[in-house]
This record gives structure tokens, sequence and C-alpha cells, in this order.
């Protein structure tokens, strides 16, 4: 049997899927247990959650720190290890096309908020992070300092939208608004671009006339509280396999792209 898996998680909100992960960590549904919760918001109300099970919680106020950077870029401390060029040339996030200084401001400002986010998660071992609503992209500065050696991936994220359809922050609602017949989520392995990870699983739903966008949401929660917890499990029980394939492309060429095996 394995050892039971530490797993952190991250929040933004009222932390349902936090909750759904660790119901299924009490109850054994994952072999593991949750080791803390962190948010990037003091009002967070899956704070609260943590706090009802005896989770320790911390709180990097995103907010304010990406406020006191808008007003005294020239003095805001970056970490001392943060490699601008570095993470410029890694990071997927922005379009080729971004103004320069929109990406630079954003790396910079992330790392200040980043490197309190590691400094808070070393006071505890883990050995899979989850982003249960975390409404903030991760930088090639967080994602390298977490997955160690590179290619140990463990942090993981879950997503409203059958990917790699409807990447960003309302997938529910995108897939709403052009008419698409079926529904889902998402959990993938966290890379450096928005939503482009490898995927790990997907769970679905169908989309009947009449549904509204409450009811979309509602039904793709319910789905989430599913797929999340069996793809942590599938982490826990070291079924999660990267590896390397060849897929053409319409003109001939080839990509090589990293995809997870899973062990039956």
């Amino acid at each position: 049997m394995n050892p039971a898996i530490r797993v952190g998680a991250l929040i933004s909100g009222g932390g349902t899927n936090l909750q759904a992960i660790i119901d299924a960590c009490e109850s054994g549904v994952i072999d593991g247990r949750m080791v803390f919760v962190g948010s990037d918001n003091p009002s967070a109300g899956g704070l609260d959650r943590a706090r009802n099970h005896g989770i320790p919680d911390f709180v990097v106020d995103y907010g304010a720190i990406i406020r006191k950077f808008r007003c005294d870029t020239g003095k805001s401390l970056l970490p001392n290890d943060f490699n601008l060029l570095e993470c410029e040339g890694k990071q997927h996030i922005f379009p080729k096309d971004a103004p320069v200084h929109r990406i630079t401001d954003f790396l910079k400002s992330r790392a200040i908020a980043e490197s309190e986010l590691l400094m808070q998660m070393a006071r505890y071992e883990f050995d899979l992070l989850v982003l249960a609503g975390f409404m903030r992209n991760l930088t090639p500065y967080f994602i390298d300092r977490v997955n160690v050696p590179p290619e140990r991936l463990r942090i993981m994220n879950i997503h409203p939208a059958i990917l790699p359809a409807f990447p960003g922050t309302d997938g529910y609602g995108d897939t709403f608004r052009y008419g698409c017949k079926v529904g889902g989520c998402t959990v993938h392995f966290v890379d450096y671009g928005e939503d482009s990870g490898p995927i790990i699983g997907q769970r679905t739903f169908s989309i009947l006339p009449g549904d509204t966008l409450d009811g979309i949401k509602k039904k793709g929660l319910e789905q989430e509280w599913i797929l999340y917890p069996e793809c942590v499990q599938l982490f826990a029980k070291k079924k999660l396999h990267l590896v390397r394939k060849d897929f053409p492309l319409p003109d001939g060429g080839i990509v090589c792209r990293t995809i997870v095996e899973i062990d039956p």
C-alpha cells in the first residue's frame, strides 16, 4: 500500500472543490491528507472550511501586493532569485504581440506575491498542490520552484470546460454562449500557459434546451466534485505517467506534446 500523500491547496473563493477533496481524504476515497490551505484573498470562504477541519491556513494578499507594486514599481522588492528574461522566455500566458510592459509588470508583481506564497508553503511538506478555485495565473518563477525536478509535475488544476476548448476564467460561460450541446470540466497539470497543461481527466454533461447559465454551472460543479478527488487519488496511487508523443499537424508537420497516461 502506498503511503498517504500530503496535499496542499490554494483557493480564492468559497472552496467547494476544496471541500470535496477534504471530504474524500477524510473518508478514505483519497489516500491522503490536507496539510495546508492558502489563499490570495483574505475574505475567501474556503478558509473557514479549512479551519473547520483543523487544517493550517494562510493568506498572501495579492491585491495589496499588486497595488503596492503599481504605486511604487521601482522600489518593490523582487525576489533575489527572480530572473525576468528566463520567465519571459518560458511563459505562454500572453500572446506574442502583447505589450512588453504588460508582460514584465505582470511577471514582476506576481513573482513578489509568489515568493511570499513559497515562503508560507515551505513550512509544510507536501507531495501535491491542488488549485481549488485559485483565480491567479502562476508564473514560471513559482512553477519551477514547486516542480523539482522539472519533469515532476505536481501542481493540479480544475477547469470549468472541456479543454482544450474554452481556456480562461469563464469556461462555463463561454460554453453556454457558444451554444454547445455538451459541457464539462477538466483536471490537468499546470504548465507555463493558461489551462494548457497535460490533461488528467474529464467529465461531461448534456446541455438541454432551456438550460440557463446558472443551471450549467450547477451541473458542472456536481461533476467537478466527483472528478477532482478521482484525479487526486490517481496521483496518490502513482498511476499517472507523463510521456512525450508526436502528433501530426494538418500541414504535414509534427508536434511533440506531453500527455498523461493512466495505469489500469
